[in-house]
């Protein structure tokens, strides 16, 4: 499997095509919690959210470049509290990124899994969806339902943050 830094597919570098493994397989991981959590319609752009949000989380916080279907299990609880509510998700993804940059500048090497996961955090700020105010109070109202009620424009993070930290733990 492809890390971070290696080149090509066969690790001989020669010009040939860098395959971002480490990307795709963070990526395959959070598809597959949020699939077996059947939270969202796998077609929802929520579903994209809660995907990439988890994807983020998983290929940041292998600091190590490691990746392992061995390791998934034992790295849930790392996913949880990155995931949580009280968390600074936000800040940490920048932060983590500006390092995965630096250090790709500093190699010379260009990332092919860092661009993807730029583009990912790209899309989940600069996307916002229709959500429920989960702020607002309903003025006397009896129970609202799901489609109901007051919705506000949300950052796709937002949705997703909570969406994947759910499929987690449903796992």
């Amino acid at each position: 499997m492809l890390h971070r830094g290696q080149e090509s597919t066969d690790g001989s570098g020669g010009g040939e095509l860098a395959v971002p493994m480490a990307w795709l397989y963070a990526e395959y991981i959070a598809d597959e919690l949020l699939r077996t959590g059947d939270l969202m319609p796998p077609t929802s752009f929520e579903f994209r959210a809660g995907r990439d949000a988890l994807a983020l989380t998983i290929f940041l916080s292998d600091t190590g470049g490691e990746l392992s279907g061995i390791r998934v299990v034992s790295q849930l609880e790392t996913w949880l509290s990155l995931t949580a509510y009280d968390q600074p998700w936000q800040d940490w993804v920048c932060e983590r990124l500006a390092d995965l940059a630096a250090d790709a500048q500093a190699s010379g090497v260009p990332s092919p899994d860092l661009a993807l996961a730029e583009a990912a955090w790209r899309w989940l700020e600069e996307t916002e969806l229709l959500a429920p105010d989960l702020d607002a109070v309903p003025g006397g109202a009896g129970a609202v339902g799901e489609d109901e009620g007051p919705k506000v424009w949300t950052p796709a993070w937002q949705l997703g943050l909570p969406l994947g930290h759910l499929a987690i733990h449903l796992f």
